[in-house]
């Protein structure tokens, strides 16, 4: 973006995601901040970071809408996951319910991107999720102390070919991968069960791949590794991480990559290029 907007609207979902990018906003030049909120999900911590915020239900898009619409931003920026149980277990509104009709296919690509477009209409300009947080996306190359061993490397190799590969399936930005043979592939429960799910069937030195798929709209999801995931990649006792340079949102880095080390992970961040 060439230009700091005045003014901006943060649809804010859950974790600490949102909160830092509010800060990072406020910190290049945002003057002010519209923020969604939705019970159950986002912390009410962003009431200390937002000058003004309207809380929702999950599944209330009339509500997202209206907010967007009575804001004088111009701009907006989604941070932070929301439960996918909710479209499962949350009433959801006329809205919602009369867009998801409008689908033949339903996942997450197909359900966000035209949410998206209901919220251009209100004549806000979606922003990349990974605005205002170019601090927190690391370079390419190793992160922690210990790197990928020969097992490692294949197999990071592997996922990255799964991911490519299945990208017009909408499934998997994580790939749970060992001695070659994929352990878990991402669905709609998201990377921290996929993790721990892949580490449950192949136990001790698993490996993580997690890059975006091909195509993937950053305005809604980019990869968000923090404490969270590096508690459920403890618990499923996966060895390696691999991530893609540009593409990952790294929270709390230094205290992530000691834990890390602590735990002899290993944290490799590829090349952009090279995961083509």
């Amino acid at each position: 973006m060439s230009r700091v907007p005045e003014s901006l609207i943060l649809i804010a979902g859950r974790g600490d995601y949102p909160l830092l990018l509010a800060r990072a906003a406020r910190g290049q030049g945002v003057s002010r901040i519209d923020a969604v909120a939705f019970r159950g999900e986002t912390s009410r911590e962003i009431e200390s970071v937002a000058d003004h915020v309207t809380w929702c239900n999950a599944c209330a898009l009339a509500a997202m809408l209206a907010a967007l619409r009575s804001s004088r931003a111009e701009h907006a920026v989604m941070a932070g996951q929301i439960n996918p149980k909710n479209l499962f277990r949350v009433r959801m509104d006329k809205a919602l319910i009369d867009l998801l009709k409008t689908l033949q296919v339903k996942n997450a690509h197909s359900i966000f991107g035209a949410i998206i477009e209901e919220m251009q209409k209100t004549g806000v300009s979606l922003l990349p999720a990974s605005e205002f947080m170019q601090d927190y996306m690391p370079s390419a190359g190793l992160l922690t102390a210990r790197a990928p061993d020969e097992r490692e490397l294949n197999d990071i190799q592997i996922g990255q070919r799964v991911i490519k590969d299945t990208s017009h399936l909408d499934i998997g930005q994580t790939v749970v991968i060992k001695d070659g043979m994929i352990l878990a592939v991402e669905a709609f429960e998201g990377t921290d069960k996929a993790i721990r799910r892949g580490g449950k069937l192949g136990g001790q030195g698993a490996v993580v791949v997690k890059v975006p798929k091909v195509g993937h709209d950053m305005r809604f999801d980019i990869p968000v590794i923090g404490t969270r995931t590096l508690k459920s990649l403890r618990k499923a006792k996966v060895s390696c991480l691999a991530i893609e340079a540009g593409s990952a949102i790294l929270l709390e880095k230094e205290k992530l990559i000691q834990k890390a080390d602590a735990d002899g992970l290993a944290i490799t961040v590829l090349d952009k290029e090279t995961c083509r």
